[in-house]
């Protein structure tokens, strides 16, 4: 089959949330990488309900490059939102996604590409010398460690936004019909062939991270009860565990009465058991609601987005 020439070879994908002091920038550095590739490019901008100056600034990028594609949300949807739209635009045989706020250096694209010349379906990076605070760090390894559990294909860094996608990969994610989707771990399950990649980072121009712990966790949540079923296979065994401890308790405390007789020492101590059989029983119902919370999302068929504007 052949290609028609119009189309572009590689597509850059970009959400965008209240980013205009990069974005200039980033568009400067990024065309001229893509430049240097010698072969049809695109990059689609999805602006993601910023509030800020960002929506004047893709439209002047547009007027400038018509390479410049953009969609913008009616409000804030969420990153992976906008990715998912991004690619739904995104006409290019390899999708390459990237964030706006130039952390991962654009200069690190061909490095990707390079890597996929075997056939490779997946490229990630992961980001090494991390210019983010400790307590982010500590909490992306955890969230690391989990998803990659949850997945199934160990990788070091989930979280980097900088990744290359075949389009059979793309073709696939967009077959999916889940309300939920954390694109670099549907990507991994459903792609024949994936690896990782070093790449650069840089501190945020304004030091402040667009994901903070309670962020983190919430995506961590979502990503256990969207991949897997272990956390509520884990309540269901520790209630399994706690019955035959509580069980094995009673006994003890009614040998106990026969042989000393009764005595109202250990109270606080059966308090304490209480409130621990409180608290799993509190966590499961949690989990159990987080679960019947994804059917119901899932059933009501609501559109992930709504976009109010295309520039093409």
């Amino acid at each position: 089959m052949t290609r028609e020439p119009s189309l572009p070879v590689v597509s850059v994908v970009i959400p965008v949330f209240n980013e205009a002091g990069t974005l200039v920038d980033l568009h400067e550095r990024l065309a001229r990488t893509l430049k240097e590739l010698g072969q049809p490019w695109e990059i689609v901008f999805v602006d993601d309900g910023s509030t800020d100056a960002s929506a004047g600034i893709l439209r002047a990028l547009h007027e400038q490059d018509r390479a410049v594609r953009v969609v913008r949300f009616a409000r804030n949807y969420g990153q992976h939102a906008a990715v998912f739209a991004g690619m739904q635009r995104a006409r290019g045989e390899v999708v390459v996604t990237l964030d706006a706020d130039l952390q991962n250096p654009p200069e690190e694209i061909p490095r990707l590409l390079a890597r996929m010349a075997d056939g490779t379906e997946v490229v990630g990076g992961w980001r090494k010398r991390r210019q983010d605070p400790w307590p982010r760090r500590a909490a992306s390894w955890a969230v690391n460690r989990l998803t990659s559990a949850a997945v199934g294909v160990p990788m070091r860094d989930y979280g980097c936004m900088l990744r290359a996608y075949r389009r059979p990969v793309v073709d696939r994610l967009l077959e999916c019909q889940e309300i939920s989707r954390f694109i670099p771990a549907l990507a991994n399950t459903l792609a024949a062939s994936v690896a990782e990649i070093p790449v650069a980072h840089a501190a945020r121009p304004d030091r402040r991270s667009r994901y903070g712990l309670f962020r983190l966790l919430q995506l961590n949540l979502d990503l256990l009860t969207g991949f897997s079923l272990l956390p509520i296979q884990a309540v269901s065994l520790s209630g399994v565990l706690v019955a035959a401890l509580g069980l094995g308790f009673a006994v003890f405390l009614g040998i106990r009465r026969l042989l000393v007789g009764p005595e109202v020492e250990g109270v606080f101590t059966l308090f304490a058991i209480l409130f621990f059989f409180v608290g799993l029983q509190i966590l499961a119902l949690g989990l159990i609601g987080e679960y019947v919370g994804r059917i119901y999302q899932e059933v009501r068929r609501r559109p992930p987005y709504v976009i109010s504007e295309i520039l093409e």
